[in-house]
């Protein structure tokens, strides 16, 4: 059995378009019901403020499919340790053997995640903005800025965080990566209230974006929703929205944004809401007029991961 350590699958998985076409195909196999995917299996740690997820699929005529442990302990930064981590499995589609192991310390799991959220914007963001703001300063946030960058052009970011050191690194990391300028915010108001397209990536357990703040034409990407104790947004925005994109439906109703807004009755239409897999094949946009509101709810899938541990094997053996 193979072994691929970190910092092999950082030098060959890099935020390209082929990871972007990869990406797309786990979507649309989805919206086809091409895919086996079991619910997601989680453990949480609250003593520590953690949690393990097992996620895994298989897609018909790959040869491989990813069985993917994730970990994430949101007080690591608090003694200089990264929130993520984890490893993905590699085992064989046609006699069961394990073939390799990713690990990758969840960098895998946040390339994925980054460059879903990046697709999503490409579908539902207006194709000109000027300002994009970010909740959340960790590496999935700088990720989701990075992805961003490869479908839209900026020029100006405003950021909000927990931590000030992160806030301040992050500022340092994306100025000297895109050539942008970066606002550090007072608090999340400020960074919704001057975007045009906004970005959540917090292990938040509370609506963290209000209706109010959100002004008209504003894309969302809510990433940080992925358990049944986590909230970004508040669930009136969704009555706001003109469209609502899911990774996988009854996930979000499960354990996304969708889910408070289910709980708490807010009636929104249905016919609003499809999968990013449907709005792929369609090959339409998710808007219909530049002030519309649209959110993207995602909380991964085992199918993205599978399709990512797999783009990821392909280049690491060719490189051998």
């Amino acid at each position: 059995m193979l072994i691929f350590t970190e910092d092999e699958i950082r030098d060959c998985v890099q935020l390209d378009k082929a990871v972007f076409t990869s990406i797309e195909k786990a979507f649309t196999s989805l919206a086809a019901n091409k895919v086996e995917m079991p619910p997601t299996l989680r453990i949480n740690i609250p003593k520590n403020d953690g949690e393990v997820v097992l996620k895994t699929a298989y897609i018909p005529d790959d040869p491989l499919f990813a069985i993917k442990v994730s970990s994430g302990f949101f007080r690591n930064y608090m003694v200089g340790l990264p929130s993520m981590g984890g490893l993905m499995l590699l085992m064989n589609a046609q006699n069961g053997r394990p073939e390799a192991i990713l690990y990758d310390n969840g960098y895998l799991t946040d390339v994925r995640t980054a460059v879903t959220g990046a697709i999503a914007a490409n579908y539902l963001a207006n194709e000109t903005i000027d300002a994009v703001g970010v909740i959340g300063t960790g590496s999935q946030a700088r990720l989701q800025l990075k992805a961003l960058n490869v479908v839209r052009n900026f020029k100006r970011v405003y950021a909000y965080g927990r931590s000030q050191k992160n806030m301040f690194e992050m500022k340092k990391e994306i100025e000297n990566a895109l050539q942008v300028e970066v606002f550090l915010a007072e608090d999340a108001q400020e960074v919704v209230e001057n975007s045009e397209l906004l970005i959540t990536a917090t292990p938040s357990q509370e609506a963290i974006v209000k209706k109010e703040w959100v002004k008209r034409g504003t894309h969302i990407t809510a990433v940080g929703a992925d358990a049944v104790y986590k909230q970004e947004l508040d669930p009136q925005l969704f009555q706001k929205a003109t469209s609502i994109v899911c990774d996988e439906i009854e996930q979000c109703r499960d354990h996304g944004e969708l889910r408070i807004v289910y709980e708490q009755n807010v009636a929104i239409d249905e016919g609003k809401i499809c999968t990013l897999g449907e709005l792929i094949l369609s090959k339409g946009k998710g808007r219909t007029d530049e002030n519309d509101v649209t959110i993207a709810d995602l909380t991964g899938t085992g199918a993205q991961d599978t399709q990512i541990a797999l783009f990821a094997y392909k280049k690491l053996t060719e490189e051998k």
